[in-house]
C-alpha cells in the first residue's frame, strides 16, 4: 500500500473511555427501515366444490353491521388491490450500446488464461485496457508465473496510453520499488493524473500524498476533495478518513459535518475495524449525534470479535458498567484477558480484573480460551 498516513495525520487523540461514566462515540445515524408484515396471496376453500362439481367462488364473510372480515385466511386480495391502483409500469429495458470486451469477461468469471489469450494481442497492438490486464494478470500470477517486471513493463505502457488504473498500478509500482527522487516524483505526478480521471483508489492514495507532503490542516483542506471523491465511489479508508476531517477541520460548511457520522457508518459496514471502534466510541458519547448506548456496544463488540484489541479493552468497560448491555464481571474479565494478550493493558481494567475473586477471575480466562479456541 502507499503510504498510510491519514489515519494519524487527522485524527484527534482519543476521548477518554469513561468520562464520568461514558466512553467516547458516536451513532450510526441511519434510519432502521421497518418492515411490515409479508403479504401472501393465499385462498380460502380455493378447491371447494358443489355436489354437481362446479367450482364455488371464495368469499369473504362480514359480520352484520360492519366492514371488517371475519377472522380466517386471506381470500386473495393482492397487494394491488389493497393499494387500490396499479403500479406503473417499469421503464423499458436499454440495450447495451457499449463494445464488449471479452477479455475483461473472461478474467472476471475467472479464466484468466482465457483473458491472457484475448488481452496479449490487443496489448501488442497498443490498447491501453487490455495492457493493463495483462499488466494485472502478471502482477498477481493468475493462471500464469507471477513477473513483477513483465508487469511494471505492462503498466508502464498502458500508463502511457492514457488509461488510469495502468497509471494508478504504475505509480504504486514506482513507489515501492524505486528509492529515488525523481520516480518519486513521477509517480506522485501519475497518481495525480489518474486521480484525476476518476480512478477512485488513486484519488485516495494522492489524498495520502497530499497530507504526507502537508501535515496539518494545509495538507488537509487540499487532500479533502480527493478524499470526497474516493468515499462518494465507495473506497472504505477514504470514508472513514472524511468522517475525522468533517468531525475535526474548522470552518468546513455545516452541510459537511453533519455527516461525519454517516461517513463513518459506512466505513463501518464496508468492515474497517477501527471505523466499527471509532463509531462505537462515538455512539456511546453523543459526538456528532445522539447518544446510542445500545447500537454502540453492538458496534465495539463487533469490532473486538474481529480482534482489535483496543474495542476488546473498551468492550470489558461496558460490561463492567452495563452500558448498552448488563453487567457481567465475567465477560469484562474475558475481553480484558484477550486484550491483554494481544498486548494491550489499561491499568484500570487490570485492577479490576484484580479485585475479582478467584472463581471469577478462573471463569474469564476460561472464557477467553474458549473463544480464542473457536469453541
Amino acid at each position: 500500500m502507499i503510504r498510510a498516513v491519514l489515519l494519524q495525520a487527522c485524527r484527534i487523540s482519543s476521548v477518554a473511555l469513561f468520562a464520568a461514566g461514558v466512553l467516547a462515540a458516536v451513532p450510526a445515524g441511519a434510519e432502521t427501515v421497518r418492515k411490515g408484515p409479508a403479504v401472501t396471496a393465499g385462498a380460502a376453500d380455493a378447491g371447494a366444490k358443489d355436489a354437481a362439481g362446479d367450482e364455488k367462488p371464495a368469499t369473504t364473510e362480514k359480520p352484520a353491521g360492519g366492514d371488517k372480515p371475519a377472522e380466517g385466511p386471506s381470500t386473495g386480495l393482492t397487494v394491488l388491490d389493497r393499494m387500490g391502483a396499479d403500479l406503473p409500469a417499469l421503464p423499458e429495458e436499454k440495450p447495451f450500446a457499449g463494445k464488449v470486451d471479452d477479455a475483461y469477461g473472461a478474467f472476471q468469471r475467472g479464466r484468466y488464461l482465457t483473458a491472457m489469450d484475448l488481452a496479449l494481442p490487443r496489448a501488442q497492438l497498443g490498447d491501453p485496457a487490455a495492457q493493463t490486464l495483462v499488466a494485472e494478470i502478471l502482477d498477481r500470477g493468475l493462471g500464469v508465473k507471477r513477473d513483477r517486471d513483465q508487469a511494471m513493463f505492462w503498466y508502464q505502457q498502458a500508463a502511457n496510453g492514457g488509461d488510469p488504473t495502468g497509471m494508478f498500478k504504475y505509480a504504486v509500482l514506482l513507489m515501492e520499488r524505486s528509492g529515488s527522487k525523481e520516480d518519486r516524483k513521477k509517480a506522485d505526478e501519475l497518481m495525480k493524473k489518474s486521480a484525476d480521471l476518476g480512478n477512485p483508489s488513486a484519488q485516495f492514495n494522492y489524498a495520502q500524498v497530499l497530507v504526507a507532503d502537508s501535515p496539518g490542516e494545509k495538507g488537509l483542506r487540499e487532500a479533502l476533495p480527493y478524499y470526497e471523491k474516493s468515499a462518494e465511489q465507495g473506497i472504505a479508508d477514504a470514508q472513514y478518513a472524511l468522517s475525522q476531517i468533517y468531525l475535526n477541520l474548522s470552518d468546513l460548511p455545516q452541510e459537511k459535518t453533519k455527516r461525519a457520522r454517516e461517513w463513518l457508518l459506512r466505513a463501518a459496514r464496508a468492515g474497517v475495524d477501527t471505523a466499527q471502534l471509532d463509531l462505537g466510541m462515538w455512539l456511546v458519547n453523543g459526538t456528532a449525534g445522539e447518544r446510542d448506548y445500545e447500537a454502540g456496544f453492538n458496534w465495539l463488540k463487533r469490532a473486538a470479535e474481529g480482534g482489535n484489541a483496543v474495542a476488546q479493552s473498551k468492550l470489558a468497560q461496558l460490561y463492567i458498567h452495563g452500558i448498552g448491555t448488563r453487567s457481567d464481571p465475567v465477560e469484562a474479565a474475558k475481553w480484558f484477558v484477550l486484550a491483554r494478550r494481544a498486548g494491550l493493558n489499561d491499568p484500570s481494567l487490570e485492577d479490576f480484573y484484580l479485585g475479582l475473586n478467584d472463581q471469577q477471575q478462573k471463569a474469564g480466562i476460561d472464557a477467553a480460551n474458549k473463544y480464542r479456541s473457536g469453541s
